[in-house]
């Protein structure tokens, strides 16, 4: 008897020990799987896809696209043109760049919107029950919105071309303008993406840009040069204007003029707006979701 209740005890307690590791083993956590290079790059082009035919099922965000770049050539042109600069065709060489800059910065604005109506309906959150990598959903909402910056783009050339405005420069001029203006919008689409994660409604990213992006263009050279008229402290805030050196570079890569001086001090501006709203955005991410 004493041996078999020994032996029970012991089996008892080996029994014990084992429940016990199993129990530890349970409570660990698993380890997360490591995400390839490979994978990232398909997560993100998915991703990025999925953004893109969403317009088939909101056809209103390709109107809004399509149809606000529109109005803005022709108000400018036929309301500001002539009093402006005489002729819708004279004012066209000015117009178009600063139309142009203005509309890919409103743009920008619809990533931290995106943005936020997916943080606050909880997409995110079933982003991270997926095996993806964590980057690929901000990473393709931004490559996505810039595919859709290019379409505004080429929706402001054609109705410019339509009116009277002239290339210049040649399909090379018209190409570096474009690769220029995308990677600014790419840069500065960080300032958005921030206001996008840090704010709890997506109306107030609306708000963010329109209060910031409307004065930020008018005290530019955008859609009027500067005159011998100009008061001095507006004059100085027109010339150190980031938007300033953007729309001057496009004008000179469009129909001529003056291009390195202004482009690398706007792409300049662009690293600056990345270097110090990445790291806030991505850190204000994490902590939100």
């Amino acid at each position: 008897m004493r041996r078999q209740k020994s032996a029970a005890e012991a089996n008892g307690g080996h029994s014990m020990t084992t429940a016990t590791a199993a129990a530890g083993g349970l409570g660990r956590p698993t380890p997360t799987r490591r995400v390839t290079a490979g994978a990232t790059v398909r997560h993100v082009a998915t991703l990025a896809w999925r953004n893109l035919v969403q317009i088939k099922h909101n056809p209103m965000e390709l109107l809004d696209l399509s149809i606000q770049p529109i109005m803005f050539v022709l108000l400018f042109a036929y309301v500001f043109g002539p009093p402006m600069a005489g002729s819708v065709e004279a004012y066209l060489p000015i117009v178009i760049p600063g139309i142009i800059a203005q509309n890919a910065l409103f743009a920008g604005m619809t990533t931290g919107y995106g943005l936020n109506v997916d943080i606050t309906k909880g997409v995110y959150d079933r982003f991270r029950s997926l095996p993806i990598s964590r980057g690929a959903p901000l990473v393709g909402r931004i490559i996505a919105d810039t595919v859709k910056q290019a379409w505004s783009m080429l929706v402001l050339l054609l109705v410019g071309f339509a009116i009277g405005f002239r290339l210049e420069t040649g399909p090379l001029g018209l190409l570096a303008a474009f690769g220029l203006i995308l990677l600014f919008a790419l840069l500065f689409t960080w300032i958005s993406v921030y206001v996008g994660v840090k704010v709890n409604e997506p109306e107030k990213v609306q708000i963010f840009g329109f209060t910031i992006i409307f004065p930020f263009t008018f005290l530019s050279t955008a859609f009027i040069r500067l005159s011998p008229g100009t008061p001095d402290w507006l004059a100085f805030v027109m010339r150190n204007n980031p938007l300033t050196q953007l729309v001057e570079s496009i004008r000179g890569l469009l129909v001529g003029g003056p291009v390195l001086e202004h482009a690398w001090i706007a792409v300049a501006w662009g690293l600056a707006f990345m270097i110090i709203f990445a790291p806030l955005s991505i850190r204000e991410l994490r902590r939100r979701v």
